[in-house]
């Protein structure tokens, strides 16, 4: 079995940073879902008995956080109704993009005067995990280091990143800090959709839509883009076959 390493420059400390505020991104029009998503959005998706949205609320309630803003803009009524009646526990925000589709970056520039702690989660509505041996949401939080990094990006080992397929995302090095894989080639990790940012990642961010990738190249070009390997489960929601998929591997432990 491949054993990761905790990297050196981020090995956790005695307590993190409290992590208020999450961002989930739910806006998207799930295009590779479909049919699925001709009249459900992706977010209500079932996995499990339960839509992936309500998963990932779940998940950040574990971990502590106390508000979480959720963007939207395909099927929009849905989401908003949807979120209206569940009793999280949590307070929910909604940013609104029913008028235009921000992408990754302009949905959170968009939703960062609803957010209000720093750094805050930035979480795929697509993605479900299974935690380690620590919850994963709070190991990040502790890996934190206002000092170095902008940005720390959840990432899964390829051998571990069901559902998905492709050549992988970023290449980690001892320090933990990242860099991308380079083209025609191959790269040992998978971006989880899961990452804890600060506000600053989003300096100068441009005032249009936009990809969360123009900040995090900025940010791996300034040594301050970290990475963190999940330890458990994880499993990319993003087609009908995964959802067979991921539950028979569930029910399978």
């Amino acid at each position: 079995m491949t054993r990761y390493k905790t990297p050196l420059a981020i090995r956790p400390r005695a307590e993190g940073p409290a992590i208020s505020t999450a961002m989930v991104m739910a806006a998207g029009l799930g295009k590779r879902m479909r049919p699925l998503t001709a009249t459900t959005p992706k977010p209500l998706i079932n996995v499990s008995g339960r839509p992936l949205l309500d998963h990932v609320i779940d998940r950040l309630k574990d971990a502590g956080v106390g508000k979480v803003v959720v963007n939207v803009h395909y099927l929009a009524d849905a989401v908003e109704a949807h979120l209206g009646r569940i009793q999280s526990g949590i307070d929910i925000a909604i940013s609104d993009e029913r008028g235009e589709l921000l992408e990754t970056g302009g949905g959170v520039v968009k939703a960062l005067p609803l957010i209000e702690s720093d750094p805050f989660y930035v979480l795929n509505s697509d993605v479900l995990w299974i935690d380690g041996p620590s919850d994963t949401l709070r190991l990040m939080a502790s890996r934190w280091d206002d000092a170095k990094m902008d940005a720390l990006l959840l990432l899964v080992p390829q051998a571990r990143a069901h559902c998905h397929s492709g050549k992988g995302d970023f290449h980690m090095n001892a320090l933990g800090r990242i860099a991308r894989r380079e083209i025609g080639k191959v790269a040992p990790f998978v971006y989880s959709g899961i990452q804890l940012v600060s506000k600053r990642l989003f300096a100068d961010a441009p005032d249009k839509p936009f990809s969360t990738n123009i900040l995090w190249d900025r940010a791996i070009e300034q040594g301050r883009a970290f990475g963190l390997a999940h330890q458990g489960l994880w499993f990319d929601i993003g087609t009908p076959p995964a959802i067979k998929r991921a539950e028979a591997l569930l029910v399978d432990g």
